[in-house]
C-alpha cells in the first residue's frame, strides 16, 4: 500500500550495457569534470546513515524496539519482525535480548541500540578504518513522537564524527511529512542549524551541507507542488547552504518515477543524488543503468554546473544480489569511469531493507536458527562481517585516484589467515524425516585444526552441487521442495579461512505426495511481471502475512507466478491479503494460468472478481474445475478496486 522507506519500483532492463569493461589496473581513474573542486561530498564516499534501531531498556525516548519489529511494543521474534538479516553484533559493549532463538553456535540472539552511544561509536571506528568519509544523518518528520529521539541521535552522530575525524550532514527525508513546507524550515532554523558549529560538519565550496530526499517522486507520499519544493530549495541556499537533492532515478526524464514538471527543481539543487535502490539487482541491471542512467545524468548535470552524486548499493541480502560483492564493485566501476563527482552509499546500516554495509552475520552460526535469515555466505563464498566495509573503502580508493579503474575487484571477501587446512568431511549424514514439502537432515560433527566455522547443505543434480542452506548445527530442514520428487544431498564443512572439506556420503529421499493440507508453494521461487518498492513477489511465498507482493499501480494487467518444483497436480489456490483492518475490503480481478515449462501457459481459471474482506480472514479461495497437473502457477490481475495494483500477501497452491 504506502510507501513505508524509500525503495522504488524495479524497471525493466531499459537498454543493453554497452562499452567496453575499461582498463583493468593499467590507469587511474578519471578526474571528474566537476562543477566544484573536492570537498566533504566532491571527491568523497558519502554513507546514508540511519541511527533509527532502538530496544527496550536502552533509555531512548521513543521507548521500544525501533525498527526492529513491526510492533514496537514487542520484543523482536520470528513474527514480529522488521528486518532482513542479522547483525553481527561483537563489537558492542551493550546489547538486548529478544524473543529469537539462541544464535547457531548457541549464544543468545541480541540487537544494539542506536541510541547507546557506544554503537554510534563503533560505527564511526568502522567509517574511520575503512576510509568513509562522510555520513548522511537520515531525518524524517520530527514533529510526531520520534522527535525527541532523532533529536539526541544528531548529537550522538555529531559526538562520534568529532572523536573519529568522520564528516556528517542532516539529510531531510521529506516522505509522508504534510506540513514540510514550513516545518522544515522551523527544524533547521531551531535546531539543525546548531550542528553546522561542529568541526565534523560537512561543508562543500566552504557551506554547510544539507541534504532533502524526496522530492519530485511520482506516489502519494511526496505530494509537494514543483513550487513548493523549489521555494525550500531556494530558502536552504539563502541560509547559506550547499543543497543535495536525493531525486527519483528518472528525474532527467520526468518520466516513472518522477513526477513531470520538477526539472527546475532539480536544476536548483548544487548536487544531485538519484536513487537506486529497488531499480537493480544484478550486473546486467547494473550496467543497463550506467547506459540509461548515470552517463546521460552525468552529462545533464556537466551542462547545468550541478555536482553529481549516484547511489551504489551492496544489495538486498535476502534476495541473494550480493554474489560476494561482484554486483557492488561493477557499480563502483560503472561510476568512476563515468566521471562522477561523488558516491552515496545506500545504506549503511538499514539491515531493513538488507542493503546495509555495516558487519553482518558471516553464516548460519552467527544467525538465529528459527529466524530464516540468509548469510553474507549465502552464495557459498565465505565472506568475513566487514567484508562490504572494506569493499567500500576500495571503492572510495578508486574514486579518489588512489588505486586505478578497474573492473576486477581488488577486495578479498575473507582476509587470509595462513590457514590452508581444511576441516573433515562430515560424516554419518542420514535423512532423519520429510513431508511433502521438505526434507530433514543429520550428520555427525567434523572437524578441523582451528575450528568448523558451519556447514552448508548442498541440493545434488547429476554433478551439479546447489547450496540450499548453511547452519551451525548438525541438522537441517530443507523447505520449499517439490512433492513426490525425489532429492539427492550432501553435506560440506567451513572453517573462518573459508576452508571447506569434501562432502558427505549422499543421501536420496523421496518427498512425500501432495494434500490438500499442504501449501506446495511455500518458499518456492517466484517471479513477477512487475513490483512496486519492497514488495517483490517473494513475500508471496515466504508464510508471512504481514509482508505481500504488489505490482506497478496503475499498470494493469500484472502478474506473479510461482514454481513449484515439478509437475504436481494442483486443485485449489488461497490468496490472502495482510490481516490488519488498514487493508479495507477490496475485490480484485484475478485470472489462473499453469504451464509446465514456464514458456506455454494455459488457461486453468477464467478471470473473475474475488472479495477480500478483513472481517472474514482477507483470504479468497480459487477453486478449479478438476485437478490440473502443473508446475508453474500464475495468477493475472486485471483491476483491483482497492488500490490501483494486484496485491498478494500469501499465494498457496493445495493439490487434490
Amino acid at each position: 500500500m504506502g510507501v513505508t522507506r524509500r525503495v522504488f519500483l524495479r524497471a525493466a532492463a531499459a537498454a543493453t550495457a554497452t562499452g567496453a569493461a575499461g582498463a583493468t589496473g593499467t590507469a587511474l581513474a578519471p578526474a571528474a569534470a566537476a562543477a566544484s573542486g573536492p570537498g566533504d561530498v566532491v571527491g568523497r564516499i558519502t554513507v546514508g546513515y540511519q541511527g533509527w534501531f532502538a530496544c527496550a531498556g536502552d533509555g531512548a525516548p521513543i521507548n521500544g524496539w525501533w525498527h526492529w519489529s513491526q510492533n514496537w511494543g514487542q520484543s523482536p521474534s520470528p513474527t514480529n519482525t522488521n528486518i532482513k538479516c542479522w547483525p553481527d553484533v561483537r563489537d558492542y559493549t551493550s546489547t538486548y535480548q529478544t524473543s529469537y532463538a539462541a544464535l547457531g553456535n548457541g549464544q543468545p540472539a541480541r540487537l544494539f541500540s542506536s541510541y547507546d552511544q557506544q554503537t554510534v561509536n563503533t560505527h564511526f571506528l568502522w567509517m574511520q578504518q575503512n576510509g568513509i568519509d562522510t555520513a548522511a544523518l537520515q531525518r524524517f518528520n520530527p514533529t510526531g513522537g520520534e522527535g525527541p529521539t532523532r533529536d539526541a541521535m544528531a548529537t550522538k552522530v555529531r559526538s562520534a564524527a568529532e572523536a573519529y575525524g568522520r564528516k556528517f550532514y542532516i539529510m531531510y527525508d521529506v516522505s509522508n511529512w504534510t506540513n514540510m513546507q514550513s516545518e522544515i524550515k522551523t527544524d533547521w532554523t531551531n535546531k539543525m542549524s546548531a550542528h553546522t558549529a561542529s568541526s565534523a560538519y560537512a561543508r562543500q565550496n566552504g557551506k554547510p551541507v544539507v541534504c532533502i530526499w524526496g522530492f519530485g517522486f511520482n506516489d502519494p507520499n511526496h505530494p509537494f507542488t514543483a513550487d513548493a519544493c523549489l521555494d525550500v530549495v531556494n530558502w536552504f541556499k539563502n541560509q547559506g547552504c550547499y543543497v543535495i537533492g536525493g531525486v527519483p532515478r528518472e528525474w532527467r526524464t520526468g518520466t516513472g518515477g518522477s513526477q513531470s514538471g520538477f526539472l527546475g527543481v532539480y536544476h536548483a539543487f548544487n548536487m544531485l543524488s538519484p536513487w537506486m535502490v529497488g531499480a537493480i539487482g544484478n550486473v546486467t541491471e547494473a550496467d543497463n543503468a550506467y547506459t540509461t542512467y548515470t552517463v546521460p545524468d552525468q552529462a545533464d548535470c556537466n551542462a547545468n554546473g550541478i555536482d553529481f552524486q549516484p547511489c551504489v548499493l551492496p544489495g538486498d541480502v535476502s534476495a541473494r544480489q550480493r554474489a560476494h560483492g561482484d554486483f557492488m564493485w561493477r557499480q563502483f566501476y560503472n561510476m568512476v569511469r563515468a566521471g562522477v563527482q561523488g558516491i552515496y552509499i545506500s545504506m549503511f546500516d538499514e539491515y531493513n531493507e538488507g542493503n546495509q554495509i555495516a558487519k553482518t552475520a558471516e553464516t548460519q552460526a552467527w544467525v538465529p536458527t528459527d529466524s530464516g535469515f540468509l548469510a553474507l555466505d549465502e552464495d557459498g563464498t565465505a565472506c568475513s562481517a566487514d567484508y562490504y566495509l572494506r569493499l567500500t573503502g576500495d571503492g572510495g580508493r578508486m574514486l579518489k585516484g588512489q588505486i586505478a579503474l578497474t573492473a576486477t575487484r581488488p577486495t578479498q571477501p575473507v582476509v587470509p589467515t595462513g590457514d590452508t587446512t581444511p576441516p573433515a568431511a562430515p560424516g554419518g549424514l542420514t535423512v532423519t524425516g520429510h513431508t511433502g514439502n521438505s526434507v530433514s537432515l543429520g550428520w555427525n560433527t567434523s572437524t578441523d585444526n582451528v575450528g568448523v566455522s558451519g556447514y552448508r547443505v548442498l541440493q545434488v543434480s547429476g554433478s551439479t552441487s546447489t547450496q540450499v542452506g548453511t547452519t551451525g548445527a548438525t541438522s537441517f530442514t530443507v523447505t520449499g521442495l517439490a512433492a513426490s520428487t525425489a532429492y539427492t544431498f550432501d553435506v560440506v564443512a567451513y572453517d573462518a579461512a573459508g576452508n571447506v572439506s569434501q562432502p558427505s556420503n549422499q543421501v536420496t529421499v523421496t518427498t512425500d505426495p501432495p494434500s490438500g493440507t499442504t501449501n506446495l508453494a511455500l518458499h518456492r521461487p517466484t517471479s513477477e511481471s512487475s513490483h512496486t518498492q519492497v514488495y517483490a513477489s517473494s513475500n508471496a511465498t515466504d508464510g508471512d502475512t504481514n509482508t505481500y507482493w504488489e505490482s506497478a499501480n496503475n499498470a494493469f494487467p500484472q502478474w506473479v507466478q510461482v514454481d513449484l518444483g515439478a509437475a504436481t497436480g494442483v486443485r485449489r489456490i488461497v490468496l490472502k491479503l495482510p490481516p490488519a483492518t488498514a487493508w479495507a475490503t477490496r475485490t480484485q480481478t484475478v485470472s489462473v494460468q499453469g504451464s509446465t515449462d514456464g514458456g506455454t501457459f494455459s488457461q486453468l481459471l477464467a478471470s473473475a472478481g474475488y472479495t477480500f474482506d478483513p472481517a472474514t480472514g482477507n483470504t479468497a479461495t480459487l477453486t478449479l474445475p478438476a485437478t490440473v497437473t502443473t508446475r508453474y502457477v500464475r495468477l493475472t490481475f486485471t483491476a483491483n478496486n482497492g488500490w490501483p495494483a494486484g496485491q498478494v500477501s500469501e499465494f498457496q497452491v493445495f493439490g487434490a
